[in-house]
């Protein structure tokens, strides 16, 4: 599972789907959350703080911004959404891919990725 940057931000301010996401990475074998760096940085910036939050935590692998995802990124506009494009699509470690956690699902309406909305239900 992949944590966009709205993902991380909702994370940060006790979103129950998030945690529960986190949760789960860290409590199950076979569970994996990834932060894209551009996205952790583009969390940090919307939310001061973020970023050192989730960097610690044991459960969630921070994916470096590696040559070949840069080349990616260069033919995006948002370094955050291009960089969680990169990091689930099929590779070595995700041979089916990961999925997108976010909490604004319509952004990726036109990506060729699947979403996990994790807008909480109104009240």
């Amino acid at each position: 599972m992949v944590l966009d940057e709205t993902a991380m931000v909702a994370a940060s301010r006790g979103n129950i789907l998030a945690s529960r996401l986190i949760h789960r990475a860290h409590a199950e074998p076979g569970w994996y959350l990834y932060a894209p760096t551009c996205a952790l940085v583009e969390a940090d910036r919307t939310r001061p703080g973020t970023a050192n939050h989730l960097a610690a935590l044991p459960a969630l692998t921070v994916v470096d911004l590696d040559p070949p995802a840069a080349l990616a990124l260069a033919e995006d506009s948002t370094w955050a959404q291009a960089h969680c494009r990169y990091t689930a699509q099929p590779g070595p470690d995700r041979p089916d891919g990961a999925v997108v956690a976010t909490t604004d699902p319509g952004r990726w309406t036109d990506d060729r990725v699947r979403v996990l909305d994790l807008t909480p239900p109104a009240s």
